[in-house]
C-alpha cells in the first residue's frame, strides 16, 4: 500500500498540498535500536509508520528512561515535530524497537499545510490530545499503581504484541519501559517466578499463568 492509503487526511488535501507532500516525503527503513528522533536536538517531522514498531520515551537527568507510548503499523507521531507548535516544550526520544519502515513529512511542510487546512489543523489537535492522554494515563499508573501490577500489565501487553508467551526481553529493557531500576525489576520477576507466574532464563521470560497476571493487574 502507498502513503495515500496510510495517511488519513489525504482526501482532505487539495491538489497543491498533495503534490507538496509527495515531492518532500521522506521514506526511511530503520533497523532495530536506531534513534529516529532525539529530543529538542531534532525537529524531525511527522512520522507515519508503515510497518514495524517504535518506542517514544523520556530520559531523566540521571539517565533513567520511561516509555510514554509505542507506535505500530499506521500510527502517527506528532511529538517528533513538536517544534511546529511553539507552546509545546516536550523532549522525547523515539527509537525503533523493531526493524521499521516509515514515512516522514518534514516539519515545515506539515506546518505550512496545517495553517492552510482546517481538517489538518483539527486532526493535529486531536492527535496531540490523544498523545497527552496517553501521558496522563502513564502518570496515573506511576502515582497510583504498585510496581507488581505495572510489571504484570507490561508482561501481558508484551505477550499481546508479540503473539507468544515466550518473551525475548531483558530485565534492563523492562526497567527502561517502566522507569525503574534493573535490580528492582529482577527482584519482582524472581518473586513472580516463585509464585509460579513466570519462568526466567537468560534473555527470556516465559509466561506460565497469564490469568493470575490479569487478576494481579486488576487488583
Amino acid at each position: 500500500m502507498n502513503f495515500e492509503n496510510y495517511f488519513p487526511l489525504w482526501n482532505d488535501l487539495n491538489i497543491a498540498q498533495k503534490k507538496l507532500i509527495s515531492d518532500n516525503l521522506i521514506t526511511q527503513n530503520v533497523k532495530k535500536g536506531t534513534i529516529i528522533h532525539n529530543g529538542n536536538l531534532d525537529c524531525t517531522g511527522l512520522l507515519l509508520v508503515k510497518s514495524g514498531q517504535l518506542r517514544t520515551y523520556i530520559l531523566s537527568n540521571e539517565g533513567r528512561e520511561i516509555t510514554l507510548y509505542r507506535l505500530f503499523d499506521m500510527d502517527m507521531c506528532l511529538l517528533s515535530a513538536s517544534c511546529i507548535i511553539r507552546s509545546i516544550q516536550f523532549e522525547v526520544t523515539i527509537e525503533a524497537e523493531k526493524d521499521t519502515d516509515l514515512w516522514i513529512i518534514p516539519a515545515e511542510i506539515y506546518k505550512g499545510i496545517m495553517k492552510e487546512s482546517a481538517p489538518v489543523a483539527n486532526y493535529t489537535n486531536e492527535l496531540m490530545a490523544t498523545r497527552f492522554s496517553d501521558v496522563m494515563w502513564l502518570i496515573e499508573q506511576i502515582m497510583w499503581k504498585s510496581l507488581d501490577k505495572r510489571v504484570a500489565s507490561f508482561l501481558l501487553e508484551e505477550t499481546s504484541i508479540e503473539g507468544t508467551n515466550e518473551l525475548k526481553i531483558t530485565h534492563e529493557t523492562i526497567a527502561n519501559h517502566l522507569g525503574s531500576h534493573r535490580e528492582v525489576i529482577t527482584r519482582m520477576l524472581r518473586y513472580f517466578q516463585g509464585e509460579g507466574l513466570v519462568r526466567l532464563s537468560r534473555g527470556k521470560i516465559t509466561i506460565l499463568d497469564s490469568k493470575r497476571l490479569e487478576t494481579l493487574q486488576r487488583s
